[in-house]
This record gives C-alpha cells, sequence and structure tokens, in this order.
C-alpha cells in the first residue's frame, strides 16, 4: 500500500475508546481522531483539543458587529440632523438596540465561519469512509485514528494500537 493516511483501531465501547484516547496521548501522539456514533464525554479531553478558535472570533465578531451598529446609527444621526427637542444628536441610549442586534449578528455570523474553517468544511470526501467496517461507527463502534503526519511512523503507530487490544486495525489508505 502506499502512503496511509491513517491506522485505526476499532473499539466496541466508549470507555474503552476514552482509555484508549488517553493512554495514546499520554504516548505522546497529537494527531490523533475518534469517531464515534454519538457524543463520547471527555473525549475532548483525553485527545488533548482545545477549542478556542469559536469562542475568540465570535468575541471579536460580537465587539466589531456592535461598533458597527453603533457607528452606523451615529453617522446617520449626523449626516442627517433633527434637532428636535433639544436632544443630542448622537444619543448613546436611542443607538443600544441597533447596536445590541448588530453585536448578535456579527457574533453568530463570525462563529458559522470559523466552525466552517476550522472543521474544513464542506468536505464531499474523506479518507476514513472507505475504510473497511467504518460504516458501524453509526451504530455501535468506536474508531480511534493516529493520523499520518511527517513524522508518521507506521510500525509504532501499528504496535501502539495494538496494545490498546482493540478489535482490529484497519489501515487507511489517501
Amino acid at each position: 500500500m502506499a502512503e496511509p493516511f491513517a491506522l485505526m483501531a476499532e473499539f466496541d465501547t466508549p470507555g474503552r475508546l476514552l482509555a484508549a484516547a488517553r493512554a495514546l496521548h499520554a504516548q505522546g501522539y497529537r494527531h490523533v481522531d475518534a469517531f464515534t456514533p454519538f457524543p463520547v464525554a471527555g473525549l475532548p479531553e483525553a485527545l488533548g483539543q482545545r477549542d478556542a478558535k469559536v469562542p475568540l472570533a465570535m468575541l471579536a465578531g460580537g465587539i466589531g458587529g456592535a461598533l458597527a451598529g453603533f457607528a452606523m446609527a451615529a453617522g446617520l444621526s449626523l449626516d442627517y440632523p433633527l434637532r428636535i427637542g433639544g436632544r443630542p444628536l448622537v444619543a448613546v441610549p436611542a443607538f443600544v438596540m441597533v447596536a445590541f442586534e448588530l453585536m448578535v449578528l456579527g457574533a453568530v455570523l463570525a462563529g458559522i465561519v470559523t466552525l466552517f474553517v476550522a472543521n474544513r468544511l464542506p468536505r464531499l470526501h474523506h479518507p476514513v469512509f472507505g475504510a473497511d467496517r467504518f460504516d458501524l461507527s453509526a451504530d455501535d463502534r468506536f474508531f480511534l485514528a493516529i493520523l499520518a503526519d511527517a513524522d508518521f511512523d507506521r510500525d509504532r503507530a501499528g504496535k501502539a494500537l495494538a496494545g490498546l487490544r482493540p478489535r482490529s486495525i484497519i489501515e487507511v489508505a489517501r
């Protein structure tokens, strides 16, 4: 077989998958991915995944949206002044609702775009879709894959997965 995309181990229960993920992380594997039929509590932490991109993008989008909303309302008020009853042209309480609505819009749009970019979506094909027995990941099997990177050693990864006593080890082609 040519260059592999990953080596993947199949497990019966989420507990065994979680223990295997912790063991691989402790052995120093950082490019590990899991495929499960439902969310497994504690799995992202066991894999060493920390997702700070989406919350930070939403914060930036919210701040940008609020500033844009306030600037838009203030700019319109200054461009088309209505001097009525001695009110100031830039009245902050009047612009809060516009700034709030654009803050929410900016945060949501930034979060969605960042989520799509971080997950490389839309992805119409993934190499693991063609792996043997991977169709069981939608029913009752749990898969843990060591992804091939520049430092990937097939024999070392195979021994590491075999030490976890999975049901099977599958090599995934690119």
